[in-house]
């Protein structure tokens, strides 16, 4: 990295609390660049430094001055990452309200329950249109009284709710600014100040594989204590650029992609869509990388395709470039030794090869974050042998969420990392892993009892992960509920195999079931370019749905399926298999919004089908 960069953390001891970051964040950098964000009518990147965002944060916490709020008051965003997110974040919390956020693609129906439990008083949303899929459900929301929208509204609310837009919100509140600012007739709100790191800062809802989501209470010093541990872990500097692609609904972009950089005075780009995501790459150019194993996983497929299409030379070169890659990385980890002639190659291949594939991040992208799930160890070497450090984390909503993650000089591509500074760990009863640190939650909203369940008396965190730990490094084996029993009682891990399943392009998503069946069967969702070759070859019309089932299909995709799990036991091979080209998505309620599946909504939806798996020996 040539000279030595300097960094310039805010400490959460001298922040105390989320709002006291961001504000000794503008008065350290004022002119600094904050954020970026692209402008649809100029058709251009425009940039916001600190002391432009802290104007704007002053509007809106006067506007939230003038409702009739109080300190502890729950008010939701559901809005895609901008701006007005940050604005609305850091005036809610200076006013001491609890910021409950809420994914864009969520359904109705989850989003009106958050709603419900959570007893929000006030909701921003991004556009009239959004509010009018909620608002019957809202309806007997009492609590629930204003709607501002970011988009200028063409009538009022339905449901005789006011739906307010932005401007006239924020407008009404300059024209009472100075009565705000004399303490006016906003009583004791207008000179609140939050300064308990204790204090209740955000309710965030698990995403609910099962059963109803679960709000988990974070505190400010929770927050703030995962932020700092992770930087102790990581290091950042003012110079970094994040792209941020992931909703600041999920709590792995709030903290690392959002109050992480705000503690370390980087900036942060906010992307416009997973479909414009290789354009904002070159746009932005990013240093830090922050998304889930499905996009980081999605990547690779597309430079494996785009290779292929380059010919059997180029494959080859590509193939063998990642391969002298990953020796020489284990070499300087220490793990491996590297031959000579490929220490002289690898600075070659890199330069011709791996440089021009990783282009496609921009050209200058330090470091990329997967988080949020299991990461195959075929797409972490990928991106690590190409000489992108692809750093694997875990951890959970409940604890802030980081608890563990691999250092840049200290990567196994199988494990989740080490303990972040102060995180205590240990494996209980089933191997089931249990954590200890300052960022683990106050507890779950309204639910004594399964907060009790949840943190033992000794304060241990038991996170429902099963998991083994070497030489301090974390390796999450997987879920104890999801583990399924087959008829022989063969216990098999079923996001293991599907892990190594989608590593095949031709496969999108799959679900494993056999819970007390006599063998495993997948469902599984094809790639439809990739199945359109498949077709071809088979002699078969891709685009008629008879032809999924037909025998031959189904017999290549089990031969393909064998192929990715040669490394499991024999009682875990796939002996049955249903194709669909239909994908598992957010809004028909079969994937959660942070993309994992909602297994028993899935074994309803399909149920017929996986009955016919079985019917047949």
């Amino acid at each position: 990295m040539g000279q030595k960069q300097k960094t310039d953390i805010i400490s959460c001891k001298e922040a105390q609390t989320l709002a006291g970051l961001f504000s000794i964040r503008v008065k350290r950098n004022p002119q600094a660049i904050a954020y970026r964000q692209f402008d649809v009518e100029s058709g251009k990147w425009r940039e916001y430094n600190w002391q432009e965002m802290s104007t704007r944060v002053a509007q809106w916490k006067r506007a939230l001055m003038r409702e009739n709020l109080e300190p502890g008051d729950r008010v939701a965003i559901l809005l895609r990452n901008s701006i007005e997110w940050v604005c609305f974040d850091q005036a809610a919390l200076a006013v001491g309200l609890v910021v409950v956020p809420l994914y864009p693609s969520d359904a109705p129906d989850n989003i009106a329950y958050i709603l419900e439990d959570s007893g929000t008083r006030l909701l921003l949303v991004g556009t009239q249109k959004r509010w009018e899929t909620l608002a019957s459900r809202c309806k007997d929301l009492a609590g629930l009284g204003k709607i501002v929208c970011v988009e200028h509204p063409s009538a009022d609310g339905s449901e005789g709710r006011v739906l307010q837009g932005v401007d006239e919100w924020l407008r009404k509140t300059d024209e009472c600014a100075s009565d705000q600012e004399d303490g006016g007739n906003s009583g004791s709100k207008g000179r609140y100040h939050p300064s308990d790191p204790h204090a209740l800062a955000t309710l965030v809802y698990t995403s609910g594989t099962t059963g109803k989501p679960k709000g988990v209470m974070l505190s400010h010093l929770n927050v703030l204590w995962d932020a700092e541990a992770t930087l102790q872990a990581i290091s950042g500097y003012p110079d970094d650029v994040y792209l941020s692609l992931l909703p600041l609904s999920h709590m792995l972009e709030r903290t690392v992609g959002y109050y992480v950089p705000l503690m370390a005075g980087s900036s942060v780009a906010y992307a416009r869509s997973l479909k414009d995501l290789p354009e904002d790459l070159k746009s932005v150019r990013p240093g830090i990388f922050v998304a889930v194993p499905q996009i980081y996983a999605g990547i690779r497929n597309k430079m494996n395709q785009q290779v292929q299409k380059r010919g059997r030379i180029a494959k080859l070169l590509f193939d063998w470039t990642v391969a002298l890659g990953w020796e020489h990385f284990t070499a300087v980890q220490g793990q491996g030794k590297e031959r000579l002639w490929h220490r002289v190659a690898w600075p070659l291949f890199r330069q011709l090869v791996a440089d021009k594939a990783l282009a496609a991040f921009g050209g200058r992208l330090r470091l990329a974050v997967s988080g949020g799930g299991p990461l195959a160890t075929d797409v972490s070497k990928h991106f690590i042998g190409l000489g992108l450090p692809l750093l694997q984390g875990y951890g959970l909503t409940e604890t802030s969420p980081v608890l563990t993650a691999n250092r840049m000089n200290d990567i196994v591509a199988e494990s989740t990392g080490s303990p972040l500074p102060g995180v205590e760990l240990r494996i209980g009863e089933q191997d089931e892993l249990l954590a200890r640190s300052p960022g683990v939650m106050l507890g779950y909203w309204n639910r004594p009892e399964e907060t009790r369940a949840a943190i033992d008396a000794e304060g241990w965190l038991h996170t429902g992960d099963q998991a083994h730990i070497s030489d301090n490094h974390v390796f999450i084996s997987g879920r104890i509920k999801e583990i399924l029993v087959t008829s022989s009682g063969e216990k098999v891990p079923p996001t293991d195999l599907e892990m190594s399943i989608v590593q095949e392009p031709l496969f999108d998503q799959v679900m494993v079931v056999g819970e007390g069946r006599p063998y495993l069967a997948a469902l599984v969702i094809v790639n439809k370019g990739e199945w359109q070759n498949l077709a071809s070859t088979l002699g078969l019309k891709a685009d008629e749905p008879q032809s999924m089932t037909h025998s031959a299909a189904r017999a290549a995709a089990l031969k393909r399926i064998k192929a990715t799990l040669r490394g499991f036991p024999k009682y875990a091979r796939i002996r049955a298999v249903y194709l669909s080209q239909e994908p598992w998505k957010v809004e028909d309620g079969l994937l959660t919004p942070t993309l994992k599946l909602k297994r028993s909504e899935i074994e309803k939806r399909f149920a017929s089908q996986i009955t016919e798996l079985y019917e047949k020996p």
